[in-house]
């Protein structure tokens, strides 16, 4: 018998009888009031948003559906309520949704996988499939039976075609379980050709009954962290979450891959290729290109297209046969079919050498090569007759758009002829016009796919002078529209949305004037001078409310955002400016890929002579200088490798130190500086899970790996089972974590860091490291060659594998088992031998369960022979072992000489505060001596009985930040006595009004609107509203209530409270708290809050200092 369908995912057995009592169906009734609103937790709901505007054809819904209405479902497990469904029928699914509103289905059942439908008493119908059976309830039996009559039809006419295949959804590019947010349980997840269908298990996979599909064509992903992604429709974000960082690449790109899918279209590529010669690349010859760029008129495959959008949009405008549809004018389709590769290439390829030209399997060198000689510098094109002079190509220009020969328009235009040259027509004034006045709609199209483009050739500017130079970059021009914030003097922190913030302006280039204004006037409103820009950034894609985004600096240190949604119009307005503001000795600057360029000022090996002005490009983590006083240092810069990165922010100075090359840039713009630093700061850290993509040393060994050798060496070598002996786990975790984010500032401290957590940290570096140390192509050669019998030739096999190695594995390699084998040669005290070394390593270095052996049996033979593998002679070992036994000597002997008295004391002096009269103490104090116990002795001194309601004990008192905070019973007072603070004795008022308090609540957390202040803010202008929260061991602060991330976040154990804010900040109130956090994952940092009431106040303090001690807020005693 069938299971009974009894929920929208869950089975059960129980239903109502279709002959229920009176009494029964008052209880039903009763029920039903009660629960109507219910639904079940385990319940899977995928709601969706409004999204305006949506055209039907695009939705998620089927296309075609045979029947739609309400239907009553069966009740949910342990429930006698029905649930009302919105339920559709199509040639493929029966499927049910939570209202008639949702685009997405609460359960999908394929017509396929129906055995049978039947009526089974009043107004109910079943529908069984081969192992459960759905329970339905129509509003009249003449309803249930069109249900029934359709549902049989359509089965019947599906009986026999594909019967029970599983995937009616095209090829399967991925499939597996992942975890969706908000689900408690993971789903199963198949993403097709054009669309993603989700499942609850695996099962009901097999089975075919899914929960929805979601059409690809409106979708789009975007990675959210180290395992998370989003695939975000119109209508609603579905976050996913995968078990590896691996899986979740695997999964974008298989979505990435069904977009495209869904997206693409073939109507175009047919038309292009009804002519012959478009069936092969213009560059290449690669067959079925379905590329093209569009203003040289040109078709191309896929791989010379990538090599196209590096000229840049102002020589190629790429665009794709299958997606970009929108671009597709039946004129522009014309003018390929009239043109064809075959005609172009009379022109762009008239003088290719054979030993020159491209074959579909050239190599990318040589296809970047070649095409940026074809099209940049029109190295083998064809000359017009008049080419070089500028006149006669304009008027001839002007006569050949008014006939229909587009390939003489084409010549023209890339021999040097102005697109927008004046035609000395009054009526007609450009070419464009002038063509449309003749009817000749394909001269206009290719007229304006080239307004905004460079012709081909040798840069100009190589052989002109200054002034004339000038004159060239002021006749640069560009006019259009883009979206524009108001600008601001601050630095933009927060995500800038589409509507409110943004507003349209007509911007102009035009004659080293950058214009912009409103969009309705046709003139543009203020002005910025190109001279005046002193950098431009470009943000990461999805920044802000508009997809594509840039900011640009000025002299009067203000920022300026413009952003757009199409990627190519942002792309050209950023070329043209940047084009204006670069001068001669930094152009090339202009054609990389870069995120920041602009002006600093700089000093170069720090020379006491005032600074220059350089030009600089970060391109991801390397920066080009382009120095005109030092010549001789524009080698670029790899911050990843820098020695040392030094920020003085309130100076605007930033040092650069890289393997004895200094670098000093400094700007005395605020905005300016800081952009620079935040992304050179950021480039400079890790940016990858490969070894060669951590920050490395001059010997390109990762910081990280470096760090933790020299302090194992230093402190470890002696540690008895070193490396085998765990550390604790979040310890580990922590310091791998800040070393991974800027290794350049972790510097390991024996007062700090214990030995077992260091090589905890190291090993898990090694585990974690992506490709791991021998690269995932070269570890099974490392690992057969064990086989090997002759150890002679085991030993050259290890050479010639280590030699093949990147350079940074195989330096990282080396360090590492230099460092095992001293190691091992104090194995009579460490208890690590070789092969204990071996057992540790082996998995860790190969990245193994553990159940090969080979891979111990490989670092146990590195080990053994490291001298003739790693051909270290004999004046390099002997001076290696010589310098850890030195270390060893050094440290033994300071255990001896530092070894402490344990009787010690230090006379430390505090204060005892009664009645107004403050009194100085000289107290002995020794390491163990408590808060409570410094108190209980300078009571006893002055012979003060504490009564039953009197709260004395010790305060720190720090006078230079005016705040002061009660100290713990337990707490040590000799680390408060060393500080800066003062101890005084006396009288906690607070006290009995906090335990009153705290034995009021039930839970121990608050929440609530305080005015707070941030010490490191840029942003801060004094005390702002913010809503806190203190949950379970977390502090956290919220912009506003309603704020769904948190502002700042701390772990409650790391901060330290104080009652108190100095005047200078001008607290709005008097009872206001200094909150220092310090934290190992982050820097110190100082927060002020202020509360309405002392009540208030106190409140906050108890929840603190409950938290901290766990309950422990006074001695019992």
């Amino acid at each position: 018998m069938a299971e009974r369908e009894s929920d929208d995912f869950i089975n059960t057995s129980t239903s109502r009888s279709d002959h229920d009592s009176p009494e029964d169906n008052r209880k039903y009734s009763h029920i039903m009031q009660n629960q109507k609103k219910m639904i079940r937790d385990d319940s899977i709901y995928l709601d969706s948003e409004a999204s305006p505007n949506i055209p039907e054809d695009s939705t998620s819904r089927p296309a075609t559906a045979i029947k739609t209405g309400w239907l009553e479902k069966t009740p949910p497990q342990g429930s006698i309520i029905f649930q009302k469904r919105w339920i559709t029928l199509d040639n493929e699914y029966l499927r049910y949704f939570q209202n008639d509103k949702d685009v997405y289905s609460k359960r999908m059942i394929p017509i396929y996988s129906i055995m049978r439908v039947m009526s089974v008493g009043t107004q109910k119908f079943e529908v069984v499939t081969h192992n459960r059976t759905f329970l339905f309830r129509a509003q009249s039996d003449y309803e249930r039976n069109t249900w029934v009559s359709l549902l049989q039809k359509t089965i019947e006419e599906q009986y026999g075609v594909d019967r029970m295949t599983s995937d009616a959804c095209g090829p399967i590019y991925i499939q597996g379980n992942l975890e969706l947010r908000g689900i408690h349980s993971k789903l199963y997840m198949v993403v097709c050709e054009d669309k993603v269908i989700l499942y609850k298990n695996t099962e009901e996979h097999k089975q075919g009954i899914g929960i929805t599909s979601i059409q690809m064509n409106l979708g789009s992903v975007r990675e959210t962290d180290k395992r998370a992604f989003d695939l975000t429709t119109p209508y609603r974000v579905f976050s996913f979450v995968a078990e590896t960082e691996q899986m979740k690449q695997a999964w974008v790109e298989a979505l990435q891959h069904a977009i495209s899918s869904a997206l693409s279209s073939d109507s175009v590529v047919a038309k292009i290729w009804s002519q012959d010669s478009n069936r092969l690349c213009a560059d290449c010859n690669a067959t079925h290109p379905d590329w093209a760029s569009v203003n040289l008129c040109v078709v191309i495959c896929s791989r010379c297209a990538g090599e196209h959008r590096r000229l840049g949009s102002s020589v190629s405008k790429v665009r794709s046969l299958k997606m970009d549809r929108n671009v597709w004018t039946e004129d522009l389709i014309k003018v390929f079919i009239m043109l064809g590769n075959e005609r172009a290439n009379l022109f762009w390829a008239a003088n290719v050498p054979p030993s020159e030209a491209l074959c579909p399997s050239s190599s990318d060198t040589d296809r970047r090569a070649f095409i940026f000689a074809k099209y940049r510098q029109g190295k083998y094109r064809w000359y017009h007759k008049l080419f070089g002079q500028q006149e006669a190509l304009n008027k001839a220009l002007c006569l050949n758009v008014q006939t229909d020969d587009i390939l003489e328009t084409l010549s023209l235009l890339f021999c040097g002829a102005d697109v927008n040259c004046h035609t000395e027509h009054p009526e007609f004034p450009t070419p464009v016009s002038l063509a449309t006045r003749y009817n000749q709609t394909l001269q206009v199209e290719i007229l304006k796919q080239n307004q905004n483009t460079d012709s081909p050739g040798v840069d100009v500017e190589d052989f002109v002078d200054a002034n004339i130079l000038n004159d060239l970059r002021l006749s640069i021009t560009h006019r259009g529209h883009l979206f524009k914030m108001a600008s601001t003097t601050r630095p933009i922190t927060e995500r800038k949305s589409r509507e409110g913030e943004f507003s349209q302006s007509l911007c102009t280039l035009k004659k080293g004037i950058f214009s912009y204004g409103n969009s309705r006037s046709s003139m543009p409103g203020r002005q910025l001078k190109v001279e005046e820009i002193v950098c431009l950034a470009i943000n990461p894609p999805g920044t802000h409310g508009f997809e594509y985004t840039f900011e640009i600096y000025t002299e009067a240190d203000r920022l300026y955002l413009f952003g757009e949604n199409d990627p190519e119009l942002v792309r050209e307005w950023i070329m043209v400016i940047v084009k204006s503001i670069l001068p001669r000795n930094a152009r090339d600057l202009g054609r990389l890929d870069f995120q920041r360029i602009g002006r600093l000022n700089y000093k170069a090996r720090l020379s006491q002579q005032s600074p220059g002005v350089g030009w600089f490009a970060l391109v991801g983590s390397i920066l080009h200088p382009r120095l005109p006083d030092h010549k001789e240092e524009e080698e670029d810069i790899d911050l990843c490798r820098l020695q040392e990165l030094s920020v003085k922010q309130d100076q605007g100075k930033l040092l650069l130190i890289d393997r004895g090359r200094t670098l000093l840039i400094e700007s005395q713009l605020k905005l300016n500086f800081l952009g620079w630093a935040q992304d050179i700061q950021q480039a400079s850290g890790s940016w990858g899970n490969t070894l060669a993509q951590q920050q490395l040393t001059g010997t390109d060994i990762p910081i990280i790996v470096e760090r933790c050798i020299d302090f194992i060496t230093q402190f470890g070598l002696k540690s008895v089972g070193i490396y085998r002996k765990n550390g604790v786990s979040s310890k580990i975790a922590n310091l791998l974590e800040n070393f991974l984010v800027d290794a350049r500032r972790i510097h390991l401290r024996e007062e700090e860091h214990r030995v077992d957590d260091v090589a905890g940290t190291l090993k898990r570096f090694f585990r974690n490291v992506k490709e791991g140390v021998f690269t995932n192509q070269a570890a099974p050669a490392w690992l057969s060659t064990i086989g090997i019998k002759e150890e002679s030739q085991r030993i050259s096999h290890y050479q010639s594998l280590l030699s093949s190695l990147p350079s940074v594995n195989k330096a990282t390699l080396e360090a590492l088992i230099g460092h095992l084998y001293c190691i091992q040669h104090f194995s009579n005290v460490n208890q690590m031998n070789q092969h204990n070394l071996a057992i540790v390593f082996g998995p860790t270095l190969f990245q193994t369960d553990g159940t090969d052996s080979s891979a111990g049996k490989v670092i146990e033979e590195l080990i053994q022979h490291y001298i003739p593998i790693f051909e270290v002679n004999e004046e390099q070992l002997q001076k290696q072992l010589h310098e850890v036994n030195l270390i060893v000597e050094i440290q033994e002997s300071l255990m001896v000489e530092t070894s402490p008295e344990p009787s010690s004391n230090i006379i430390c002096t505090v204060y005892f505060e009664d009645g107004g009269q403050k009194e100085e103490l000289h107290i002995k104090v020794d390491a163990s001596m408590t808060a409570a116990a410094l108190t209980s002795e300078v009571l006893e001194q002055h012979k003060i009985q504490p009564q039953e309601f009197d709260y004395w004990c010790s305060f720190e008192v720090n006078e230079v930040e005016e705040t002061e905070r009660p100290l713990h019973h337990r707490e040590l007072m000799l680390p408060v006595l060393q500080s800066a603070s003062t101890v005084v004795v006396k009288k906690n008022d607070a006290m009995e009004t906090m335990l009153v308090y705290l034995a009021s609540k039930l839970d121990i957390s608050k929440y609530g609107m305080m005015k707070f202040r941030d010490e490191r803010s840029l942003l801060s202008r004094g005390f702002q509203q913010r809503y806190v929260s203190i949950t379970g061991t977390t502090f956290r602060i919220y912009k506003e209530v309603r704020s769904y991330r948190p502002e700042k976040e701390c772990p409650i154990k790391s901060l330290t409270v104080f009652q108190g804010i100095k005047k200078k900040l001008r607290p709005p109130t008097s009872w206001g708290m200094t909150v220092v956090c310090d934290s190992e994952e982050q820097d110190r940092r100082q927060w002020y809050m202020c509360c309405d009431t002392q009540n208030e106040m106190r409140e906050w303090l108890a929840i603190f200092m409950s938290i901290q001690h766990k309950g422990d807020m006074w001695p019992k005693e």
